[in-house]
């Protein structure tokens, strides 16, 4: 699965034209940008790096696989299901998982994020196999491509993935800032101490926070999987866009989008001037530079990383 190349990229120069390079950029940021909010928002709130998030993602797609078949000829219904599942997913795991990692070692809740991941690979080919899927022919769906103005072209599902990132990310905005849980989180994030004194139930705050970020993952896989297709590597795409959380700064959502902007640009060019084959390369070389240049990010706080 390879999100960068669609729709309509190409890794010759001469047949791509400038606007749909752009549509690409645009595209491929929309996919990390929605993604990397997930990590955004568990950090922010409960200073865990989840690195089981491209993992979660995976698992919400391959539920919408199994609620179309379930829910068959209502795609709405099953579209539905599948996103209240993966709220449920996320409460339950940090109910059961990440609940006792409260207090512990950083290091212990960040590998117990990636045991978990590892976990979720496994059982995820032992029900759903690994082979590739699409949930767009089991819902009923057709993804058309329609032309731009300027030669560019960009499928229905691509569409819906930039303005889901859109509404997704004015939602948070809106909701850290001016809902009652979101100034809650904002709070706990700061200072647990004193939230946990002023009444501010931590562990209800954290379990949100978990069931929003794999939310949004799944808002993110479902979107993919219809637009290109569902297997294993999705867990790719999950992990490329954490760069794109740390370049922004873990602790700012507008950061996330500015780094996922940045990445994509990057891979994209990349792809498309010298190797497609470097793909999922160059992520990480961007995030090396800038570890190197602004450890904290582009928007993060160096007080934050000390902290970790």
């Amino acid at each position: 699965m390879r999100p960068a190349l669609k729709p309509g990229a190409c890794s010759s120069p001469e047949r791509v034209a400038p606007l749909q390079l752009a549509v690409n950029i645009v595209v491929l940021a929309a996919i990390y940008a929605l993604i990397a909010c997930g990590y955004v928002l568990i950090y922010r709130v409960s200073r865990v790096l989840n690195l089981a998030h491209g993992e979660l993602m995976m698992l919400c797609s391959y539920l919408l696989v199994t609620t179309a078949s379930l829910f068959s000829g209502n795609p709405a219904v099953a579209i539905a299901v599948a996103l209240a599942l993966s709220l449920t997913v996320g409460a339950l795991i940090y109910v059961f998982l990440m609940r006792r990692m409260t207090g512990e070692m950083v290091l212990a809740a960040v590998l117990t994020t990636i045991a978990l991941g590892v976990l979720i690979r496994g059982l995820a080919i032992l029900f759903w196999s690994a082979q590739q899927q699409y949930p767009i022919e089991a819902l009923g769906f057709s993804n058309v491509t329609f032309a731009l103005p300027g030669g560019g072209r960009i499928s229905i599902f691509a569409s819906l993935l930039i303005a889901t990132t859109a509404l997704v990310y004015g939602g948070l905005f809106i909701f850290l800032r001016f809902g009652r849980w979101g100034i809650r989180m904002r709070a706990a994030g700061q200072n647990p101490l004193l939230a946990a004194q002023r009444g501010i139930s931590l562990h209800t705050v954290y379990a949100l926070t978990w069931s929003l970020a794999t939310f949004t993952g799944a808002l993110a896989g479902i979107l993919i999987s219809l637009d290109s297709g569902l297997d294993a590597t999705m867990v790719i795409i999950g992990l490329k866009a954490f760069p794109a959380a740390l370049v922004g700064g873990l602790d700012s959502l507008l950061g996330a989008l500015v780094g996922a902007l940045i990445i994509a640009f990057a891979e994209v060019m990349m792809i498309h001037y010298v190797d497609p084959l470097l793909s999922d390369v160059v992520p990480f070389l961007v995030l090396i530079a800038m570890l190197v240049v602004r450890p904290w990010g582009l928007f993060g706080t160096r007080e934050e990383l000390d902290r970790v």
